[in-house]
Order: structure tokens, then C-alpha cells, then sequence
């Protein structure tokens, strides 16, 4: 499958050694993973056999990889890089090698975030004298910050999943369960231009009220909301993720004074982007909104997460959070309304945070879509 190369450029490598330079690490040792993907391109599965990008401060990068892995790593991005791959035979030890290829004395040396805890402490075995702290704080500050190709690539699944939203009415109708409902939306997810279905939740009614409802065999009735909240993954790893609200019929009144409600805080949100505003102020804009509406303690989580080679990644939009929103971060806007028992309602859209603003990634209409009941 060809590849878009700008979307992994070699000189991530070097940025990556810096900021372990500047966090106190000598090395860091990247598993599978989007971290591993977001550094060289290769889409590695995790599996018992150790595969490791081995980036030390000083000295050459060197990805660490299974025999009978070697040739799907040559044909990768990772091949182009101009890196060595070094295939471990099955009676060799790789955590012997990665340290015999090391310079000595490392003190502190990052490991992925998500390495399974078995292959993080044989490399405590073969180095220990190497303290071991968490690489993904050094490389989410990188990962934040989207390139030009990653915008448009994200641009590119944004297109897919609204494709997908738009021909709801083809499966959304009273008398179908939300798992038959659910199949058909993963199969569009893949026929936008998905390689990967991540998430399909279809919650009809109470369910609704349930921000992760998973699908289930309730029958969809006449006259009730639908969340509809579904995403992906393109053949080049980066993630779509968007929630749109359905009704079969007229909705209940309490659901459309609500939802009117949630309407203006997700518009307020999304309007007030730009480089600068804070995680938490963000966050605030909506939740005030909601609970000046007395509908507070029924917004029941955070406003958003980032999004790239991950649905959820660095920033998250949150109560608590700092961090200034800066140029190239993704992430999601996506404040709900859950009253337990009865119905719910969530709109999302992914944003980018442009250099006086911010770019709407998801386009189809924000408002309730009716169907025939």
C-alpha cells in the first residue's frame, strides 16, 4: 500500500532525540504503537516478539525488529528513513543486543507509554543501571502539534466519517435493533475510506443517556432520539471521530428545549478556538452555557481529547487543564446532555486550532436530522 512519506519526515527523529535531551533521558525505546507509527511510519503489531525503536541521545537509531518481521519494516516508511533495521533471530536475545548496540553509563532512558510490562522489565534486566521513566511525555508535545500533511489527512477521515453521517436515514428506522443498525454503519465507515472501524455507538432512547453505550439488541422505537456517535482509522493511521443526534418522529419536548441548549454551547465552543485560550477556559465556555441552562450535573464528562494517529491523545479539553491551544492541535468538541432513564444528546466535531482561529473538520449539519418514523 503506498504511503504519503510527508506525513512521517525523517527529521522527526531528530526531534524526537532532542526532546529526550531536554527531558533528562539518555535513549528512548519505542514499542509498537503510535508513538512507533508517528516516528518512523511502521505500523507494527504488538506481539510477544520484541520490536523497538532504540533512539539513544548520542549515537545512531536502530529499529529492533523480529527475522520474519524485517521485510514488512523494509517496505514501511520506516525503510526510508535511512535508519538500521535489525532482524533478531528466534534464538537470539533482543534485549542483549539492544544493550550491546548502546553506548554506556545511560542513566535514564524513556519507554513507551503503552510498552507491555514484560518487555519494559526485561530491558530493566538488561540495563540496570538505566532508570526508566515515560517516553510519551516527551513525544506528545511533538505529537501535539499536527504538520500541514497531518491536517489534511485528518481533513481527508473528517470527509469520510461526515459521508458516512449523511446516509443515516439509509439504516436508522423504528423496528431495527442497534446492533443491525450499528453493522451497516461500520460497513459505510470502511466503504468512506476507513481501513478500520473503531467505534460504532447507535444508543436509542435511554440508552442515549449513556455517554459509551455499547451496541445492543434493543429495538429502535417511533419518536426516539438516537446518538450516533462513529469513527475510523485511513490506511495512513490518523483517526476520524463524530457524534450527530437523530430522531424518528418529533422529539420529546424536554429532549428539544436540551437540545437547543447543547446546540448554542457546542457552537459557543467551537467559535471560541484560537491559539491561546486554555484547555479548561474552553471547557468552561460550554459547561457554563449547560449549567446556566440547569442542566450542569447532566454534562458528565470532559469537552474533548486530541485526535491523530490516536481517537484520544494529548490535548484533552478539560476542566483542570493550562495548556494553551496552540497552532496544529486537533482535538474534539464534544459537550453532552445525559438525563438518566429518558434520552441524550452529544455534538461533536474535530477542530484545528489555525493561527487566528479554528477549522471545523466535520460538516455535516449540527442540528437534529428528523426521520420518518
Amino acid at each position: 500500500m503506498a504511503h504519503n512519506s510527508n506525513l512521517y519526515p525523517a527529521e522527526r527523529l531528530a526531534l524526537a532525540r532532542d526532546a529526550a535531551a531536554k527531558a533528562g533521558l539518555d535513549a528512548l525505546f519505542i514499542t509498537p504503537g503510535a508513538d512507533l507509527r508517528y516516528l518512523t511510519g511502521y505500523e507494527a503489531r504488538p506481539l510477544e516478539r520484541l520490536t523497538c525503536l532504540v533512539l539513544p541521545v548520542e549515537g545512531e537509531a536502530l529499529l529492533v525488529v523480529p527475522a520474519l518481521e524485517r521485510p514488512a519494516a523494509e517496505v514501511s516508511p520506516a525503510g526510508g528513513l535511512g535508519i538500521e533495521i535489525a532482524g533478531w533471530a528466534e534464538t537470539e536475545d533482543p534485549y542483549a543486543l539492544i544493550a550491546a548496540r548502546l553506548p554506556r553509563g545511560l542513566r535514564r532512558v524513556g519507554v513507551s507509554n503503552q510498552m507491555w510490562v514484560e518487555k519494559a522489565m526485561a530491558l530493566r534486566s538488561a540495563l540496570p543501571e538505566a532508570e526508566q521513566a515515560l517516553a510519551g511525555e516527551v513525544l506528545s508535545g511533538l505529537r501535539m502539534r499536527k504538520s500541514e500533511a497531518e491536517i489534511e489527512e485528518l481533513r481527508r477521515a473528517g470527509r469520510a466519517i461526515d459521508q458516512v453521517h449523511r446516509r443515516m436515514g439509509e439504516w436508522l428506522r423504528a423496528g431495527r435493533t442497534e446492533r443491525e443498525v450499528g453493522k451497516d454503519i461500520a460497513d459505510a465507515i470502511i466503504d468512506a475510506g476507513h481501513v478500520q472501524v473503531d467505534f460504532v455507538i447507535v444508543a436509542s432512547g435511554p440508552n442515549g443517556a449513556s455517554p459509551h453505550a455499547e451496541l445492543s439488541d434493543r429495538v429502535i422505537r417511533p419518536g426516539e432520539p438516537v446518538v450516533v456517535d462513529i469513527g475510523g482509522t485511513t490506511a495512513d493511521g490518523y483517526c476520524s471521530d463524530s457524534t450527530r443526534n437523530y430522531c424518528l418522529g418529533d422529539p420529546p419536548a424536554e429532549y428539544a428545549e436540551y437540545f437547543a441548549v447543547l446546540q448554542a454551547a457546542q457552537r459557543a465552543q467551537t467559535d471560541a478556538v484560537r491559539p491561546g485560550i486554555t484547555a479548561e477556559q474552553l471547557d468552561a465556555v460550554g459547561r457554563g452555557i449547560i449549567a446556566d441552562a440547569g442542566y450542569g450535573p447532566d454534562f458528565l464528562h470532559r469537552t474533548g481529547h486530541g485526535i491523530g494517529l490516536e481517537t484520544h491523545e494529548e490535548p484533552y479539553i478539560v476542566s483542570g487543564s493550562a495548556r494553551p491551544l496552540e497552532p496544529g492541535m486537533a482535538f474534539s468538541i464534544e459537550p453532552g446532555i445525559y438525563r438518566a432513564g429518558h434520552h441524550g444528546a452529544r455534538i461533536e466535531d474535530i477542530l484545528v486550532c489555525t493561527e487566528d482561529g479554528g477549522e471545523r473538520l466535520n460538516l455535516t449539519t449540527r442540528d437534529l436530522v428528523v426521520l420518518p418514523a
